[in-house]
């Protein structure tokens, strides 16, 4: 028998109703736990009227907000399947995971309003609301307002699909990780142990809420605490470190991949900020530099560092603050509720000091991609998911991402997989063949390079490339260069060895990363 799911908001709002839970930096907007109980329970009574019922999907379009944790907590008491939609993405990108997840609903923000009703047309979405953070007589707002909270409960268990969050696909489509209501909970407990998480807690929310790095560190473990996330919508490095050494504020918590900690410790007000208050940053994503290590630990900040995915909640290691500078470069060990190995290529697991694919098992992992069968049994192995990353153990335990299998880079903390990137390459008609790799980027820590092989008697010019990108793809998707060349490196199979680009490429003036 699965584990019952208990309610947070409802638990919050008794025990703590007048405590305030949600800070929206940009319209000083605050939201209590009772006044959050009270908007998730209207929205689940309004999801109930249009005829949504367990298990079918509501979609967010939306910056972040308090709405968005109001749908998150609506959906959790009626077992409808909460997706946050990644605002960066195209029309065409987001029609493919309208058509893949065929939701009841769409929520969406006043400024994604174009993009919002062409979808809804395209997909032909039932419903929707809109929603204006600077209009208190948006369609949103006044249909809560004449609402009571008075739906009727369903019970989930931790086993049920609480949410789904899509990750750029190897293939050239995304993939909806499915995200449980157990999910959450022992990432909860698993991030919530290291950095020291209490009803206390304040955190300054930087990162989008439809990653997985927004909405799980530390922003839904601090409300499982019963704490109180301040949400910033747009990252600017010197208001970060106004919000983070204002006194009033008093945050204790930070979390962001390594560029926002770049930024701010390049910003002219880093120096003189005060960050005494700071219990824990955490940082993750993508490797950190050693010299954003060292910036900020100088600072007196304990920094701590981990790996995950979004298919692990995102929480899979942790390095300790204690240990950052003596194990520069590792992402230190599995978190309490988890489990991690390293195979060979024969799936034998290996011994400490070896090279090979690193695997994790727990009940913070999820159970599969939505519609993706195949997918979902390509990525495990006796009840182990296979991570596509390089991996080994120090003789102390210690885990190091060596290199990632799998083709995919992260450029300013976003997963990029080149299949995505080399689909739309090929739409040019004269292209006959496309490569993309990651290299080096002094700001993003990775961006792409397209390299490009034309059909005989054809010219391309590289701000056309350029151009067809931007207009098919998420920015951050975009390469930002071009290379044209007689013909791509393969092996004896014919596979393009991207390896052999990479080590020509960066060997030819990327900038390092030190």
């Amino acid at each position: 028998m699965s584990t019952k799911y208990y309610d947070w908001t409802a638990y919050h709002a008794s025990m703590r109703g007048d405590k305030v839970a949600i800070v929206d930096l940009d319209t000083q907007e605050e939201v209590t736990y009772g006044a959050l109980e009270d908007r998730a329970s209207r929205l689940a009574e309004w999801l109930q009227s249009q005829g949504v019922i367990k298990g079918d999907r509501v979609t967010l379009l939306t910056p972040n907000c308090p709405e968005v944790f109001e749908a998150q907590f609506a959906c959790s008491k009626i077992g409808a399947i909460c997706i946050p939609l990644n605002w960066r993405l195209t029309v065409p990108e987001l029609e493919y995971i309208l058509g893949d997840s065929a939701p009841k609903v769409l929520i969406y923000d006043a400024k994604f309003a174009d993009a919002a009703e062409q979808l809804i047309s395209l997909c032909s979405v039932p419903n929707s609301l809109m929603l204006d953070a600077h209009d208190a007589a948006c369609v949103y707002k006044q249909t809560l307002a004449a609402l009571t909270g008075a739906y009727q409960g369903v019970e989930c268990t931790l086993d049920d699909v609480a949410m789904i969050m899509y990750t750029s696909g190897t293939t050239g489509h995304p993939k909806g990780a499915m995200i449980t209501f157990g999910m959450n909970f022992y990432n909860a407990v698993n991030l919530g142990i290291p950095a020291g998480i209490s009803s206390n807690s304040i955190q300054l929310v930087v990162l989008p809420l439809f990653h997985t790095g927004g909405m799980n560190c530390y922003a839904n473990p601090i409300l499982h605490a019963g704490g109180r996330i301040l949400l910033m919508r747009d990252f600017d490095p010197g208001r970060a470190l106004a919000v983070l050494g204002d006194a009033s504020l008093g945050v204790t918590h930070f979390f962001g991949v390594p560029a926002p900690y770049q930024f701010m410790m390049q910003h002219p007000d880093f120096d003189a900020t005060d960050l005494s208050r700071i219990v824990t940053a955490g940082v993750g994503g993508a490797p950190c530099a050693e010299a954003i290590l060292r910036g900020w630990i100088d600072r007196g900040v304990p920094l701590i560092q981990g790996w995950g995915m979004t298919e692990t909640s995102p929480g899979g290691t942790a390095l300790d603050a204690a240990d950052v500078m003596r194990k520069i470069g590792s992402a230190g060990k599995a978190l309490l509720h988890t489990e991690l190995k390293i195979i060979d290529d024969d799936g034998a697991t290996l011994p400490w000091g070896e090279v090979g694919e690193l695997l994790i098992r727990g009940p913070n992992i999820t159970p599969g991609y939505w519609n993706k069968a195949e997918a979902t049994a390509d990525s495990f192995v006796d009840g182990w998911l296979k991570t596509g990353d390089a991996a080994r153990f120090d003789d102390e335990g210690f885990i190091y991402i060596v290199d990632r299998w799998k083709d995919m880079y992260i450029s300013g903390g976003e997963n990029v997989y080149p299949a995505e990137v080399e689909n739309v390459l090929y739409q040019l008609e004269q292209v006959a063949e496309a490569a993309i790799i990651g290299v080096p980027d002094e700001r993003w820590g990775e961006t792409g390079k397209a390299v490009l092989v034309l059909k005989p008697g054809q010219t391309l010019d590289a701000d056309v490339v350029i151009g067809h990108c931007l207009a098919n793809l998420a920015k951050f998707k975009v390469p930002s260069s071009v290379e044209f060349i007689e013909a791509l490196p393969r092996n004896a199979t014919g596979k393009v060895l991207k390896r052999t680009l990479r080590d020509q490429y960066v060997e030819e003036g990327a900038p390092a990363i030190s």
